[in-house]
């Protein structure tokens, strides 16, 4: 007979961590309370490796209407007495094993965050991270995440508004699914998760709970392997139809004013909202699991705890208003059961079918109560030092400049993902601006003022791989550049950090480090840290080998337009217009695309970045806007500057004519990806005040070329027109795919 230890370490659980759990209760844990604690110590929902990494984040900021991560999700203050709730975290695992149902509970998930808040959701995003297409099982992969991400977001109401999707060879078994949503609040109808004190009636309301997703906090904290497949499970199910209607009810229930606190149940269900709620309030509750509308069953009490059915809540009701909010619900044909009551003691009482299950403190399970903190071991790299190796000297350039171009633009890095972002609906609720203009981030009026939202998702996983610190300065800053490329001002950004097992000293110094550059970054920009989630344990174990993914440390940043005309778009306006370079042009390939796979370099350097240098070229491209002395401005990134440049052109069909920098490698000058530099368009008539403003501002440019009519011309030879260009960055994805 397997003993109480043994059950522990199957869970999840170290021996000390066993130990600790007995001293807390004074005896030794039944099955159900081991099965609590695995849940709420597990990396997911206790951050225990990351929280002190975390905590030297900036988490303060002028217009943070609550603090970084004490609430469902990061509030900001838009001005006009709105907030903008917003939030970003990864469903990986789930979807690595079953793509559809992961992506789309993912979704859900996010959704129900910035509601549970009070905030009504007005648009999505999501970061994805993909391996080779020359697998089959990587394209079921692609197909079933995108399916699920579009089926549960049109369903539901809410615009796909924009994100990235990147394709490499180290997520070829772990991908990377990462959601976000923003919703917007009015000020003072806000509702906390909270308890709020003893003596209040606690509901559960929304579908009704199965076996889906037990365990699924402990399955997403541990290593993927070929036997993965089993714990399908821990895979939640989602309905995104239910999901509207508990959004509805949800916003007509806190209209009521007689809901004291609500969350959302995630992660580890019942057990968490309860645990959360009560540690919060500083009390605790008594819960008959008998009470909870279950879907199947002879259902047991520890799966009804931890069960991660999808569209559910946990709602504190101020006592004697149970009637009008039990109405409101049934108004909407939903579930809304009274499961319990808030008590003074910090303690967790859950009953079932008359007998006591579980006790345990509240406070003992979550973070910065009794959860577990550690500071794991740092190692630098390795490889590293191969990448310290990389000469660009050694390096020859391309015997043909244009069939060097020709392959890098093949890359589905660089391509349209129109055959992803057609399976999404981004023009529901008629608030997106960027449907049909193109701007460097995804724009969304905020109905009712002047308004509006700046979104994006950034994170070039490779960077942060080649220097985890600078890479980690280059998430944020990349956010940042294409905020203000759209017109807007960086206010603030959520994260999700997805790297691989924090007990290998590689990769906990990658964390470290790629945080440590995040936490500088989002200091010169001003853009606190509002929340997110931390997603260790994306590796894959196979033969006895360990294969992590890049360490991907997904900004989702939010910006403001106090005027929605004022939006930046990228694209060239018309023929004449000059073409101008804002920033310095260098020797540098490093860790591009071109590098990557056309050349075929897995260990390059870090393209070059300068925060400071990095800081001013926004403000003066900030400037430039607000002057109205540029027609497009399109920051240089992936693919560097010719990609750049055909981006810019395909929209209106116009071609270029330029003239690369003669005093850098010509290469490094059409497809390196060194940082801090933008390209904009200016009309003729703007030119002369253009120069004198970068004059006045001692900022470095160069004039490269000027927008024509349907070629695209490098140094004097023609590359044919842009409309060939354009047909192949359409295709590329979808022939792949094909």
């Amino acid at each position: 007979m397997e003993s109480t230890v043994q059950t522990a370490q199957k869970l999840g659980l170290t021996p000390d961590e066993f130990e600790k759990i007995k001293t807390i209760l004074g005896r030794t844990p039944n099955f159900t309370e081991l099965s609590i604690y695995s849940v709420m110590w597990s990396e997911h929902c206790s951050y225990k490796n990351s929280i002190l990494q975390l905590k030297t984040l900036p988490r303060t900021g002028k217009r943070l209407l609550v603090g970084a991560g004490e609430e469902n999700a990061g509030l900001v203050d838009i001005g006009g007495g709105l907030g903008c709730a917003f939030k970003i975290e990864s469903h990986n695992h789930p979807s690595a094993i079953e793509p559809y149902q992961g992506a789309a509970t993912g979704v859900g998930g996010i959704h129900r965050d910035i509601f549970t808040m009070g905030a009504r959701p007005i648009a999505s995003l999501n970061s994805l991270r993909f391996g080779s297409l020359d697998n089959p099982r990587m394209k079921q992969l692609v197909t079933g995440v995108v399916k699920g991400i579009g089926d549960y977001g049109n369903s539901f109401g809410v615009p796909t508004v924009g994100g990235e999707v990147y394709f490499m060879p180290c997520y070829n078994h772990d991908i990377l699914v990462n959601a976000m949503s923003a919703g917007i609040v009015e000020a003072g109808k806000t509702v906390s998760a909270t308890a709020g004190g003893p003596g209040n009636p606690v509901f559960i309301v929304g579908s009704a709970t199965g076996k889906d997703g037990i365990h699924g906090a402990t399955f997403a904290s541990a290593d993927l392997s070929e036997d993965s497949h089993e714990d399908l499970p821990a895979v939640q199910v989602g309905d995104p139809f239910q999901e509207k209607l508990l959004l509805e009810a949800t916003l007509e229930a806190i209209a009521t004013d007689a809901i004291i606190g609500m969350q959302d149940m995630g992660a580890a269900g019942i057990t968490c909202s309860t645990s959360e709620m009560s540690a919060k309030a500083g009390c605790g509750m008594e819960i008959d699991l008998s009470k909870v509308p279950v879907r199947q069953a002879n259902m047991k009490d520890w799966e009804i705890l931890l069960s991660e059915s999808q569209e559910r809540m946990l709602i504190v009701v101020k006592p004697g208003r149970e009637a009008e909010i039990k109405a409101v619900f049934d108004k909407w044909d939903l579930p809304c059961e009274n499961i319990g009551t808030t008590i003074a003691e910090d303690r967790l009482r859950y009953f079932y079918e008359g007998h006591l299950v579980a006790e345990v403190p509240a406070d003992s399970l979550v973070l910065g109560g009794g959860a577990p903190v550690y500071v794991r071991e740092q190692r630098r790299p390795d490889y590293l030092d191969e990448i310290a190796k990389f000469d660009l000297g050694q390096t020859p350039e391309p015997a043909n400049y244009r069939e060097a171009a020709f392959k890098l633009w093949n890359s589905p890095n660089l391509a349209s993902k129109n055959w992803i972002t057609r399976q999404y609906d981004s023009m529901v609720r008629t608030g997106t601006m960027t449907t049909n203009r193109h701007s460097d981030a995804a724009v969304v009026y905020v109905k009712g003022t002047r308004k509006a939202l700046a979104l994006t998702t950034d994170c070039n996983s490779a960077y942060v791989y080649a220097d985890p610190h600078k890479g980690g300065m280059i998430a944020v800053a990349e956010a940042a550049r294409n905020i203000v490329c759209a017109g807007g001002e960086p206010v603030a950004i959520t994260n999700c950090l997805n790297f691989g097992n924090p007990y290998n000293p590689e990769v906990y110094y990658q964390f470290a480090e790629a945080i440590r550059g995040m936490g500088d970054a989002c200091r010169k920009f001003e853009t606190p840290v509002t929340g997110g989630n931390v997603s260790f344990y994306n590796q894959y174990s196979q033969n006895g080998k360990t294969i992590p993914v890049y360490p991907t440390p997904t900004i989702g940043m939010l910006g403001l337009l106090d005027d929605f005309e004022r939006i930046m778009t990228l694209d060239f306006k018309k023929q004449g217009d000059g073409i101008y370079l804002i920033g310095t042009s260098r020797n540098d390939l490093g860790s591009s695309e071109y590098l990557r796979g056309v050349v075929g370099v897995e260990y390059s350097n870090c393209p070059h970045f300068d925060l400071e240098e990095e800081y001013f070229i926004q403000s003066v491209v900030k400037k430039a806007i607000g002057r109205n002395l540029i027609s497009s401005a399109h920051d240089v990134s992936d693919g560097g500057v010719l990609s750049n440049l055909i981006e810019s052109a395909m929209p209106n069909g116009l071609g270029f004519e330029i003239q690369s920098n003669p005093g850098v490698r010509k290469d490094a000058w059409l497809f390196g990806e060194a940082q801090s530099r933008v390209v904009v368009s200016v009309a003729t008539e703007q030119q002369a005040a253009f120069e004198r403003f970068l004059a006045e501002e001692k900022t470095p440019f160069e004039k490269v070329g000027v927008v024509t009519g349907e070629d695209l011309v490098v140094d004097g030879e023609n590359w044919g027109r842009i409309a060939e260009w354009k047909q192949i960055y359409e295709t590329v994805l979808s022939a792949k795919m094909q």
